[in-house]
């Protein structure tokens, strides 16, 4: 997805990190139509309008990551090359851990009549698995990711109450914090991602150009 963003930023590095903020932008939006389904037709359109323009905005910030990365020089030795593929093997493997234990979930929740853990439950799992990709891709911001959607889970599923009213509308409280805060947690992860890339690519570029006026 992404990789380190420090000093000179690498083609594939650049690209990674444009399919890491589409992934941010599209798992973001899959939350918040939990969060839309939560309000029960409140707000409707207006609130699913600025979900998919939001999820849109964010997409297009990692295509033109990958688009900008195309023009991009190739600079990976043998040995980079290899370890690209081992990252990229330990994120497959996180991934698919991660399915693993969402679907362990449904299917017990499911066996145990307890479907209203299933969202929160699947939030917990979610905010683990950036756990180890902050040291894999080494991005600090993963970490506080991670932390941030285990702890909003753990509020939602222990304090906050199932249903409320609001006005005369009916609200599945814990649907909508949810799924909704955990958008809010992946689109501000995607777009610090691309700000700090695009800032990354700019400073190699001049430190780029200075080292050609000073040649």
């Amino acid at each position: 997805m992404t990789m380190q963003t420090s000093g000179f930023i690498s083609k594939e590095e650049f690209r990674g990190s444009g399919i890491g903020v589409i992934f941010m932008a599209f798992f973001g939006t899959l939350w918040a139509g939990i969060g839309v389904k939560g309000l029960q037709g409140w707000g409707f359109p207006y609130v699913e309008l600025a979900v998919i323009i939001t999820g849109i905005i964010i997409v297009i910030g990692g295509i033109s990551l990958i688009h900008a990365s195309q023009k991009m020089p190739d600079q990976v030795s043998e040995k980079g090359t290899r370890h690209l593929k081992r990252i990229g093997f330990r994120f497959n493997m996180v991934f698919i851990a991660e399915g693993v234990l969402i679907g362990a979930t449904v299917a017990i929740c499911n066996a145990i009549n307890q479907t209203d853990l299933i969202p929160g439950v699947i939030a917990i799992i979610v905010g683990i698995h950036f756990l180890p990709l902050a040291s894999l891709f080494q991005i600090k911001l993963y970490y506080v990711t991670g932390s941030l959607l285990c702890l909003l889970a753990l509020i939602t599923l222990l304090v906050i109450p199932r249903t409320v009213m609001f006005g005369e509308q009916h609200i599945i409280a814990q649907l909508s914090l949810l799924g909704f805060g955990c958008a809010l947690i992946l689109w501000t992860t995607g777009i610090i991602l691309w700000i700090n890339v695009k800032n990354a690519r700019g400073l190699s570029l001049d430190q780029l150009h200075n080292e050609d006026h000073q040649g």
